[in-house]
């Protein structure tokens, strides 16, 4: 099988990002009636940006895809602009390339609208879009512009002192003292008056970058404390709150945050923890039993409006050996240190004898989508009898650069958190997909941001069971 999928790489933007970290791209395998569409959608740096959108279509025959930016919620959503078409591959009939304009920051979505054999269909996916940084203006263009605004200044100057000079004057008169005292004072009068236009505009223009930078993301920030015996306490802060609160979290597969905490920097201890919120803001959580060390905490929340967040920490554990023990979703999964395990093995084996199995491809490259292929055998080889669903889906998925600077949470359905994908689907009338049946297998859709060691954690449920498995991969440049 094929995993890499043939779609043309988009630029992946900076390693800032606002859902996961480092990894700002929204990868989603979806369907619109019968028609199967992986989505890849970059979002813009700036706002207003351009969002650059690839679909990879399956299923019946596509003739037209056209696609349509909305809020994802509030009023905007009810009244969406025109539409524009996507434009079909002359190498591939079912492969679609687009680009929207995205004005506003927040949480948008993106409507297809899809025609062919089948009829026509619509599915929305969640894109969140907001202002990461402020673009400054390159070195050579600063001072090209610079010249031509002095040659602009210095020509007008001389337009004006000509006025004053020579325009009164008879053709081949000389200009006489008087006419040249008039040049000299219209000439001082329109340097002042340049001079002081050109103030006027670099203040307006700051006062106008200043309002932007005000703009620009600033994630929640997130203090953990750990309390004894083993409570760790967690406070979100909104750095750019301004009367206004970012706490009004939603449910995700059922909890208002998924925390992972990844013992570092070995990478070889990983839990899937679900803390309760106690009030605005503030999440608590008793610890389970756990190994001493460096823990880096990545927080999963999602906001009223579908935009995810992920917010990290840090926090030094010491011997916690009388944590409570995992209940519900919560889970845990232990593997050798990344640096020491095998970059290329296929099979994981678990603690309880079955094992996970990676249909891995035969390179991995960076700005690159993918499917990914998970597979959970008994000790004889075999699928499990009673594999159940882990959070509502087959599996869930943790992607993360051996230096901390790709942090992703994954799902079957792509990188889109499930509520933001619940609020899009009420909007556009269709319904979700119907709950997965469950199974021993399960891909995901995803695409490295840049290239290095990555460890990939998998977890799958099977009975009262949530199996963890570990798969180290490096990956090259792309091609």
């Amino acid at each position: 099988m094929n995993h890499r999928l043939p779609l043309v790489a988009l630029l992946f933007a900076c390693l800032r990002a606002w859902a996961h970290v480092g990894s700002p791209d929204v990868f989603v395998e979806t369907s619109a009636g019968p028609y199967h569409l992986y989505v890849t959608m970059q979002p813009p740096q700036v706002i207003p940006g351009v969002a650059a959108i690839e679909v990879r279509a399956s299923g019946p025959a596509i003739t037209s895809i056209t696609i349509t930016p909305m809020p994802l919620t509030g009023e905007g959503a009810d009244h969406p602009p025109k539409p524009d078409a996507m434009h079909s591959s002359s190498q591939d009939a079912q492969f679609f390339t687009g680009s929207l304009w995205l004005m506003e920051g927040g949480s948008w979505q993106v409507r297809f609208q899809v025609d062919g054999a089948a009829g026509s269909a619509v599915v929305s996916v969640p894109i969140p879009a907001v202002p990461l940084t402020t673009l400054k203006m390159t070195r050579g263009l600063g001072i090209l512009l610079s010249l031509l605004g002095i040659f602009l200044v210095a020509g007008l100057v001389g337009i004006a002192a000509a006025a004053q000079r020579e325009a009164q004057l008879p053709p081949g008169a000389p200009p006489n003292p008087r006419t040249r005292k008039r040049a000299a004072i219209a000439a001082g009068v329109a340097l002042v008056v340049l001079l002081a236009a050109a103030w006027f505009g670099g203040a307006w223009w700051n006062a106008e970058a200043s309002t932007y930078a005000d703009h620009v993301y600033r994630p929640l920030v997130l203090r953990p404390t750990l309390n004894a015996p083993g409570v760790l306490e967690l406070s979100i802060i909104d750095p750019g709150a301004k009367g206004t609160s970012r706490f009004n979290f939603i449910l995700d597969h059922n909890h208002l945050m998924h925390l992972y905490a990844v013992r570092w920097p070995a990478l070889d201890v990983v839990y899937h923890l679900h803390p309760s919120q106690r009030g605005p803001g503030e999440f608590l959580l008793q610890l389970p039993t756990m190994p001493p060390g460096e823990y880096r905490l990545y927080a999963d929340v999602v906001h009223a409006n579908g935009f995810p967040e992920t917010l990290t920490g840090h926090i030094e554990v010491g011997q916690i050996s009388a944590g409570r023990a995992l209940i519900g979703d919560d889970a845990t999964g232990s593997a050798p240190p990344i640096g020491t395990a095998d970059a290329n093995a296929n099979d994981f084996h678990l603690p309880d004898g079955y094992r996970m199995h990676w249909d891995r491809p035969s390179e991995l490259a960076a700005r690159e989508p993918y499917e990914f292929r998970f597979q959970l055998l008994t000790k004889e080889g075999k699928a499990p009898h009673d594999m159940e669903l882990y959070m509502g889906m087959n599996g869930h998925a943790a992607f993360i650069k051996d230096d901390g600077s790709v942090f992703a949470h994954v799902h079957p359905s792509g990188t889109a958190s499930m509520a933001a994908m619940m609020l899009a689907s009420a909007q556009n009338g269709s319904a979700m997909d119907m709950q997965p049946i469950p199974s021993d297998s399960v891909i995901f859709p995803y695409g490295f941001p840049k290239t290095g060691r990555y460890r990939i954690v998998i977890q799958m449920k099977h009975g009262s069971t949530i199996e963890t498995g570990f798969f180290d991969t490096s990956v090259v440049a792309q091609h």
